[in-house]
């Protein structure tokens, strides 16, 4: 059985990122792409357990992209969807097929993106949503600013708030602030069982290395990734500014 009363701590992460970056104002409309993974689920309770009590108000579209994968199943997502009195509304695509069966990719992770980003976006415009919101937590921006620094030579990562202009869609991460261990709480204590992993390159992954390299880092010298966010925010990466934060 679900219990969503410890989402509590949650949502205080995620508020703060809200109120900082602006990311909700009234009427807004925003769907949330939900893979069936911790992240996503736990996203999907903390945006629509805010809306019942946020001064701006707000709607929540689940929106869940077939992959293709054999044996998926959605019965974790129409779980909680069914929990938070939500509709979730699937997309079939062949995403699955085309990276590994046509294109054979060798590193499938950046076509496979590319490909899901644009359905759901896709998705979201057909839905009415103005805006978008992605589980990308505090561990995930880290990753993806060492990933850029040491494999492609580049001082960047995803903004916390970004406007696509070819799709009229705001893209909003309101999990900036959130520790993936917080996550990893929630779900062992809320009852929420997540979907296992489906993609044949899970494990084998560039962001799979980055995170045990960072892990370990973290190990030998404490709080290695709260000096890196730091530094990000101060740099300005990525449209990321300095803003007092709340104790991780």
């Amino acid at each position: 059985m679900i219990d969503l009363k410890p989402i509590q701590r949650i949502l205080s992460f995620t508020r703060k990122a809200i109120a900082d970056y602006d990311m909700i104002a009234e009427g807004d409309k925003i769907a949330v792409g939900v893979s069936g993974g911790k992240d996503s689920l736990t996203l999907l309770c903390a945006l629509k357990k805010l809306s019942e009590f946020y001064p701006q108000k707000f709607e929540v579209v689940p929106i869940t992209l077939g992959m293709g994968f054999p044996n998926a199943s959605l019965d974790n997502i129409h779980e909680v969807c069914d929990v938070l009195g939500l509709k979730l509304h699937f997309v079939p695509t062949d995403i699955y097929r085309i990276v590994f069966e046509i294109r054979k990719e060798e590193h499938p992770c950046s076509l496979c993106a590319n490909l899901r980003r644009g359905a759901l976006h896709n998705a979201a415009k057909s839905l009415g949503c103005n805006k978008v919101a992605l589980g990308h937590h505090f561990d995930d921006a880290v990753e993806t600013f060492y990933m850029n620094l040491f494999y492609e030579g580049r001082i960047d990562c995803y903004a916390p708030v970004s406007y696509l202009d070819r799709s009229s869609i705001t893209l909003i991460r309101p999990f900036i602030y959130l520790p993936e261990k917080e996550i990893k709480r929630f779900i062992r204590i809320s009852g929420i069982t997540p979907a296992p992993k489906y993609c044949p390159a899970d494990g084998s992954t560039i962001r799979q290395k980055t995170k045990e390299i960072l892990a370990a880092m973290e190990k030998e010298n404490r709080g290695v990734k709260k000096r890196l966010f730091g530094a990000m925010e101060r740099a300005g990466v990525g449209g990321f500014k300095v803003c007092p934060r709340i104790r991780k």
